[in-house]
Order: C-alpha cells, then structure tokens, then sequence
C-alpha cells in the first residue's frame, strides 16, 4: 500500500493506459509477433511483461512467449548485497533466445545497471536478433549509456527521492509512487 508520505505519480487507470500504449508501440517496433519474445526483470519487471503480453493478446489474438531474467548474480554491487544474496528464477521461453526478438522489461530506469546486468546474463544465455529495452518509468539520471526503446512515462527525479512502481501480486495494488529516501 501506499504511504502517507509518498505521491501518487500513476493511478491504476494511468498504468494500464501507458502499458497499452507500450504493447503498440512494441507491435510497431517489431512489425508484429513472429519471433517476439517479453522477457520481464525480476522482480516488479515480470509483472509488467506479464500486463504487456495480456494487452498484446487482446490486440492481435496472438499467443506471446514470456521469460523472467533474475540479474542478482550479474550486479555490479554483488559483494555489497552480503555473502548470501537472495536468487531468484530465470526462466526462459520455449525454445530460448537464439534468434528472436526479446523485449527486457522493466519498472523503472535510473542509472542503468540493472539494464546492463539483464543485458548481459541474456548474451549468456543465447544470441536475439535484437533487442529493445522497455520501462514503465524512466527516471533520469543515467550513470551508463544506456537508454529506453520503449517508455511508459518519463518523471525526471531528484536522486534524494525513489520511484516505485506497485504491482497487485505484490503490493496489493497498481501504482507509481514517488517517495523520500530515508535518511541513514
């Protein structure tokens, strides 16, 4: 849920809306289905690709493959998480990535790490014939060179804030919310 101290950036209607925009324009990129591939970044990343592939379906009736990247072992901040880091699941579609159009979804882009770590255990895994990096929220702020294809909304924001996108499977709820760090 919400806190009382966070602002509400994207109510639910205005998540769905920029995810159906994103699906479009995903059709657009690609000239359709043939060879597409949603590969969704661990954690709220899956969930995104999960609403993309649904309002894909509904536009072309077509049955789109789905993936889930986890980037925990390709950080560039591994021995900052402790010496046992939580994994979680990569799962790859049918078939692989060799060859196919991967689209990597993610919540939300800031500095560009976790785009250049999913780039990287995707390559271990196989060879796409392209891919394109769609986000809910592109935030601003790059430390790597690394920009979105594919962006819901762009909310440029100052670094002492953090940008959360909630998802009903693990939040309760669909929602961008813009919120203080906390100060150590």
């Amino acid at each position: 849920m919400t806190a009382a101290d966070s602002t509400v950036l994207m109510d639910d209607v205005a998540v769905r809306r920029a995810v159906g925009r994103m699906a479009h324009e995903i059709l657009e990129k690609l000239g359709g289905t043939e060879h597409l591939v949603l590969m969704g970044i661990q954690r709220r990343g899956v969930d995104l690709a999960d609403m993309i592939r649904d309002a894909i379906t509904d536009a072309e009736g077509a049955d789109v493959q789905t993936g889930t990247l986890d980037i925990t072992l390709y950080r560039d901040d591994l021995m900052a998480l402790g010496p046992r880091p939580v994994v979680g699941r990569t799962l790859l579609p049918r078939g692989g990535v060799d060859g196919v159009a991967v689209v990597l979804v993610d919540d939300v882009l800031y500095t560009g790490r976790t785009a250049r770590a999913a780039l990287n255990e995707l390559m271990d895994w196989g060879r796409p014939a392209r891919i394109l990096l769609c986000v809910l929220v592109d935030r601003g702020d790059r430390e790597l060179p690394i920009q979105p294809d594919i962006v819901g909304r762009e909310f440029p924001v100052l670094t002492d804030r953090r940008v959360d996108v909630l998802v009903p499977r693990l939040d309760g709820e669909l929602a961008v919310v813009l919120s203080q760090l906390e100060r150590r």
